[in-house]
């Protein structure tokens, strides 16, 4: 196998650790254009609860994701070892679901793992060519924000209505076109 250039490394290893970050966002935004973007189309992915291509791994987690008030998922060390065009990649990942009850007592589910992946370089843009998810431990507790309510603060929505996709609210009142 051919030596890579450090600058080409590093710049396909920066490639790379986005993938999970639009990933993340898809799902938390339930923007599935986006979720589904991060992969091949020839993709194959392996939860355990969903084994499959990446397609019906879209529709699979905006029919799962909902019917929650909110996510939340947030990326933790993200290990890669790139071969040429291919690389494997293990991700930690801290996921927080807001879910109701069947009789209606909001809950936390917490659940937290790695994500093993293998990524392909193809036409120089890396995707996701296979994905599975590792759970190392989960809990599930009663809500736990009301402080929340009525306190002025921005909470996250979903697409199109969360702050990330309007541009314009992050600019200052006076620069708004």
């Amino acid at each position: 196998m051919k030596q890579q250039n450090t600058i080409d490394v590093a710049l396909d290893k920066l490639a790379i650790m986005q993938l999970p970050g639009l990933y993340m966002r898809g799902l938390d935004r339930l923007d599935r254009d986006l979720l589904r973007a991060q992969f091949w189309d020839d993709a194959y992915l392996d939860y355990g609860i969903y084994t499959g291509g990446a397609d019906g791994f879209a529709d699979f987690c905006m029919d799962a994701l909902s019917g929650h008030l909110a996510n939340h998922h947030m990326i933790g060390q993200n290990n890669l070892d790139i071969q040429g065009d291919e690389a494997f990649g293990e991700v930690y990942f801290y996921a927080f679901h807001r879910i109701v009850t069947d009789n209606g007592e909001p809950r936390d589910v917490l659940i937290n793992g790695r994500y093993i992946d293998r990524y392909e370089k193809r036409d120089g843009i890396w995707k996701f060519s296979y994905r599975s998810e590792v759970v190392d431990w989960s809990r599930d507790d009663p809500a736990a924000d009301q402080f929340l309510e009525g306190s002025g603060n921005i909470l996250g929505q979903r697409k199109p209505d969360d702050p990330i996709y309007n541009r314009e609210v992050m600019r200052r009142p006076k620069d708004r076109s």
